[in-house]
């Protein structure tokens, strides 16, 4: 037997199989670009998503020897395309970062008021989320939105694309700001006073339900079998979190990905004005009955590719000489201590706690000595300051947390986890699986399937933590002042980095 996990990322998409016992026999993994029309806007092509997507599935399949009985998708939140009635694409996938809602976040917070959508729908008030989105779509696109049959968000375009019905699973639909996140349906509330018809959105389900099983024709079209049975999978982060074994309160995954991202786990919802002030959104776990919040960095991963592209071509000879990964490349001799560097990684507006989608990078300290690892070692530096800064707030606002389970690519670098553990002083943990986030929709598939009674099960035998990074006594002293400027750094530069 042979379980299939999809993740839907902003970069790239990537299926995994899995046997029951955790052990990996296909993987395959595809990029495609983001495309920016506009200053602020960021956009996915469909067509490059689905062909990918089509792709990644059939070749890990084939690598597997076939017998794929079941299937889930994790991917990315907020992103959603205009899709017609015969599963054409009207317009490109607009992704969270993307601030072209501003204005339409800013009317639809004087129609229902901060303080209530966050109430309602455990989401603070941004443009990042979709439904500020979808009113720009209607009042700014409206031959689109008027041509549009449902506006859906990934894993609901792939079951459309399979021929199976479009349903949302809850934890995604916490994602667009139009979910009453206690009643788990859409909230007439929000969808009425964003002027969006109930009916444009897929149907809401529970995570691991069953949608279906995939038809000859549509099996053969990516390379499955007939009968797969397709569930409902979630949100990158709690399936992530799923896949860590994240399923009791008060535990946390950092996912180390295009976007980094700490997932906690509650078991009811939490509202508090503290979460409100940070921006941390409260939603559906994938693992139901319970709850998740996430802290963000837009730009992790993303910058690490940034940088290989536009300045690593010796790196990325030097990995094909020898064979091996790029970062691996990238990552090596770097300088022992803080780089005296402090470099702000909002490349795509920031995440939590300040959820600015006008956000600009930045780097101070530069001087004449400064060379290239010292510049990769600042650039790893912002990521883990900025992952402290969200572990203290959530602390703040009574989260508290005692270690970090590490999970994607990023945490297959030891210099980089020891990183984080020295700056935030938090232990951080490797697990067994890298691809905890394909792992979760094994997972859920596999309970569909009963080859475990429950996903407690599951994680009992698939999740194993390896090895463990403490933090460093010297090195965070090393990194005390630096940490304490890093938080001030934002906020000193915000009013100057608007302008630009």
């Amino acid at each position: 037997m042979r379980l299939m996990g999809i993740d839907v990322g902003s970069t790239g998409v990537k299926a995994v199989v899995f046997t029951p016992e955790g052990e990996i026999v296909g993987s395959a993994y595809r990029e495609y670009a983001e495309v920016y029309p506009e200053p602020g806007w960021i956009e996915l092509r469909p067509d490059d998503v689905w062909a990918a997507t089509r792709t990644v599935i059939g070749e890990a399949a084939a690598q597997a020897g076939g017998g794929v009985r079941s299937l889930a998708i994790s991917a990315l939140g907020e992103a959603f395309t205009p899709v017609t009635e015969d599963g054409s694409f009207l317009y490109n996938t607009i992704v969270s970062p993307d601030a072209r809602a501003t204005a339409h976040a800013e009317r639809l917070g004087e129609a229902v008021g901060a303080e209530r959508i966050f109430a309602l729908t455990g989401m603070p008030l941004s443009p990042s989320f979709t439904l500020p989105k979808l009113m720009w779509m209607r009042e700014e696109r409206p031959e689109i939105h008027g041509r549009t049959w449902k506006y859906l968000l990934w894993p609901e375009t792939i079951l459309f694309k399979l021929g199976l019905q479009p349903r949302i699973d809850h934890s995604l639909a916490g994602r667009t700001m139009a979910l009453d996140v206690s009643a788990r349906e859409w909230s007439v509330e929000m969808l009425d006073a964003a002027g969006i018809p109930v009916e444009m959105l897929a149907e809401p389900i529970a995570p691991g339900a069953v949608v279906g099983e995939l038809s000859a024709q549509a099996a053969g079209e990516v390379g499955l079998e007939a009968g797969c049975l397709v569930v409902a999978g979630g949100h990158d982060q709690p399936m992530n979190a799923l896949g860590a074994g994240v399923i009791r309160e008060g535990m946390c995954v950092d996912g180390m990905g295009t976007v980094e991202c700490i997932t906690v786990a509650f078991d009811e919802p939490v509202l508090s004005d503290a979460m409100r002030a940070h921006n941390y959104g409260c939603y559906p776990h994938v693992v139901t009955p319970m709850y998740a919040t996430i802290a963000y960095n837009y730009s992790a991963g993303s910058i690490l590719r940034w940088w290989r592209d536009l300045f690593g071509a010796a790196e990325m000879a030097e990995a094909q000489r020898r064979g091996v990964d790029v970062y691996e490349v990238i990552l090596t001799d770097l300088p022992p201590g803080p780089s005296g560097l402090l470099w702000v990684p909002y490349f795509a507006g920031s995440g939590t706690p300040y959820l600015d989608p006008h956000a600009k990078g930045a780097i101070l300290g530069l001087a004449l000595d400064t060379d290239r690892p010292k510049l990769v070692k600042a650039l790893l530096e912002g990521t883990c300051f900025e992952i402290d800064l969200n572990v203290r707030a959530l602390e703040d606002a009574g989260v508290p947390i005692d270690r970090l389970r590490a999970t994607g690519g990023g945490s297959r670098s030891d210099a980089w986890l020891q990183l984080k553990a020295d700056i935030t002083g938090k232990p951080v943990v490797r697990l067994n699986v890298s691809e905890s986030g394909c792992q979760g929709g094994a997972m859920l598939g596999g309970v569909a399937l009963g080859v475990w009674r429950d996903l407690a099960e599951a994680t009992e035998a698939l999740v194993r933590e390896g090895e463990a990074f403490e933090p460093r006594p010297a090195q965070q002293a090393a990194y005390a002042e630096l940490r304490e400027s890093y938080a001030q750094t934002w906020p000193a530069i915000r009013e100057i980095a608007h302008r630009l």
